[in-house]
């Protein structure tokens, strides 16, 4: 199906890149923040199992998994407040204009930071309504890390002002988190990101945990931003990204 866009461009929309990584109940899994592997485990009670191998009539199995450290999710500024708002009532629009940027943080003292140096290839953005930060160098390892006790990279603080100036309300990376794993709980990018608690920014989401593929160059694409209807401050997403032609 062919969609074609108010700028000229068209969009072909059976030809997009997923960019959400597979939630798996092994250790296969990516994880981050401590949490064990996701379970995937077959129901059973009073002498049944919900398991075609183990006999069962169905596959019937509960999912044990944390939003935040198990994979591809989006987040509201629910995440930082004491209210716990859902994020399933802040997303209420799927697609949204999108860049894509490729950085490689910089290495200040022993942190890995994506700096405002990092993003100068955006600064002449007018603007930019969901920003997607892929970074360098992009191992398919991300899809199976355990990011605990890694220190991974992070973004600056000191990029805040030209993502206000730009206007990004969606903001996706391919990392756990765009705050430091041990900052001592203040987590600066998300208040600073989300307005908390000063001017809360209802409208923002941040989606952590992607994977953006080789084959998808640094430019402009559709994105398509889907949320599982959960009622909770993070829920599992599925970004796609669809070339504009």
């Amino acid at each position: 199906m062919i969609l074609q866009l108010e700028n000229g461009k068209r969009i072909d929309l059976d030809d997009g890149f997923d960019l959400s990584i597979t939630l798996r109940g092994d250790e296969s899994n990516p994880r981050a923040w401590y949490v064990e592997a996701p379970r995937f485990e077959p129901v059973r009670a009073n002498g049944w199992t919900g398991s075609v191998k183990e006999g069962g009539d169905v596959n019937f199995r509960d999912i044990f998994f944390n939003p935040h450290g198990h994979g591809t999710h989006t987040e509201c500024l629910g995440h930082i407040t004491e209210e716990i708002y859902s994020i399933n009532n802040t997303l209420k629009t799927f697609f949204f204009e999108a860049h894509v940027i490729s950085v490689t943080p910089e290495l200040i003292n022993d942190d890995q930071i994506i700096t405002l140096n990092c993003l100068k290839e955006i600064e002449n953005q007018l603007s930019i309504e969901a920003l997607i930060i892929r970074t360098l160098p992009n191992h398919k390892s991300k899809c199976s890390k355990n990011y605990s006790d890694t220190n991974p990279p992070y973004i600056s603080v000191d990029c805040l002002p030209l993502l206000d100036r730009l206007n990004v309300k969606h903001l996706l990376i391919d990392l756990p988190s765009v705050d430091k794993e041990d900052d001592g709980g203040k987590l600066a990018f998300h208040h600073g990101f989300w307005s908390v608690p000063d001017t809360p920014n209802f409208e923002r989401t941040i989606t952590e945990l992607i994977f953006v593929p080789d084959e998808v160059k640094d430019g402009k694409y559709l994105l398509n931003l889907q949320v599982a209807a959960f009622e909770n401050d993070a829920a599992p997403s599925r970004p796609v990204l669809f070339a504009q032609k």
